[in-house]
């Protein structure tokens, strides 16, 4: 018989363990503290079963709150999310499926979901959130209709797996074949990073939370006028254009690094820097008040470092240029039909607003 993965690490935790620890398989608390954000597949994230329905750690459906009476909007969802990044003195919440954290929500991959959603505490179970007896998700028909806030979730157990939920956020790519994503997950904690659950062949399904504001309740067919747009976070650990545009951004700032997507110990050193400068909470972490002073205005004519960071994003929605740090008549209508689709004003300028808007909705 062939075992997944996820079910090897099981039971070996098992057999080491002795007897006792086919109860439950509880990860270390001292999990490691770096973003993990290299594009994965289902198989390769170890957690264990969760509480049954009617535990003491799982939520009943007539203790479902918050969301059963009220809108959450998908900024909010995710700002939710990101709190758990940090919440452990500057470091992720440690996964467990004992213990609840200080804000009252279990602390595997539904407790942390439950919490983004503001359900009631401790948590639903991944069941929980995908049954449409609780009232909280909606399944939908395909991947192509995800958008930030919605969930992937495997509540199935039949090829052995161990069930798991994660938030969408954006996509990572053009081509879709991967996601950023926020989870709770087994010897990590909270992480922030591409994944691909779902995209495959695999038991992942994509469902809406039905008090999510912003999101259609019709046929499915309709898509918001404005997409919502948060800027990203970055930390040691992260890859990818995210923080090759920061890193040439804080070049254009002054700060000799290098711009090779990888955020380093160099990076951060260069963040802490420039944070300090700014009057900025120098935790080399770039966040939205960070990212607001980092950006710097490009237009027609602009050349340098800047452009290059703005040529980069615009690249990543499919925008045929040459990363060449000017501003020319390529890179202005690339930024007109960009700021067009996403309902910006046409004016050709990247700012704040069309910043924004690059690094946070896709």
């Amino acid at each position: 018989m062939s075992l997944t993965r996820r079910t090897q690490i099981a039971l070996a935790g098992v057999v080491a363990a002795g007897v006792a620890a086919a109860i439950v398989v509880v990860p270390s608390l001292n999990d490691d503290t770096s973003t993990d954000q290299a594009t994965v597949a289902a198989r390769d994230t170890d957690y264990g079963p969760e509480p049954e329905a009617d535990s003491n750690l799982v939520t009943q459906a007539d203790q479902i709150s918050t969301l059963a009476t009220a809108t959450i909007s998908p900024d909010t969802m995710i700002n939710r999310a990101r709190t758990w990044l940090t919440a452990n003195g500057g470091h992720q919440v440690p996964y467990s499926m004992q213990r609840v954290w200080k804000d009252g929500y279990r602390q595997d991959c539904s407790g942390f979901v439950s919490m983004a959603l503001a359900l009631g505490k401790p948590g639903l179970n991944t069941v929980g959130l995908a049954s449409s007896s609780s009232g909280v998700t909606k399944h939908l028909s395909s991947t192509s209709q995800l958008r930030k806030g919605d969930l992937l979730i495997d509540a199935s157990t039949s090829d052995g797996d161990f069930r798991h939920v994660v938030i969408f956020e954006k996509w990572a790519n053009t081509s879709h074949s991967s996601y950023w994503a926020y989870e709770q997950r087994g010897s990590h904690g909270t992480t922030h990073r591409t994944l691909s659950y779902g995209i495959g062949k695999d038991n992942y399904d994509p469902y809406r939370p039905l008090k999510l504001s912003g999101s259609s309740t019709g046929g499915g067919s309709s898509t918001p006028s404005t997409p919502s747009a948060s800027w990203p976070v970055l930390k040691s650990g992260s890859k990818g254009t995210d923080v090759r545009s920061a890193q040439q951004l804080l070049i254009a700032r002054g700060y000799s690094i290098a711009a090779d997507s990888s955020f380093g110990p160099a990076t951060r050193s260069a963040v802490t820097r420039f944070q300090k400068a700014h009057a900025l909470a120098a935790d080399g972490v770039i966040g939205p008040k960070t990212w607001a002073k980092l950006i710097v205005t490009v237009k027609y004519g602009s050349k340098g470092n800047a452009v290059k960071a703005a040529q980069n994003q615009l690249k990543l929605y499919g925008y045929s240029l040459a990363v060449d740090g000017s501003f020319g008549a390529k890179t202005k209508s690339a930024t007109l039909a960009f700021q067009k689709k996403y309902h910006l004003a046409a004016d050709g300028v990247i700012g704040p607003n069309t910043w924004r808007t690059l690094l946070g909705t896709r």
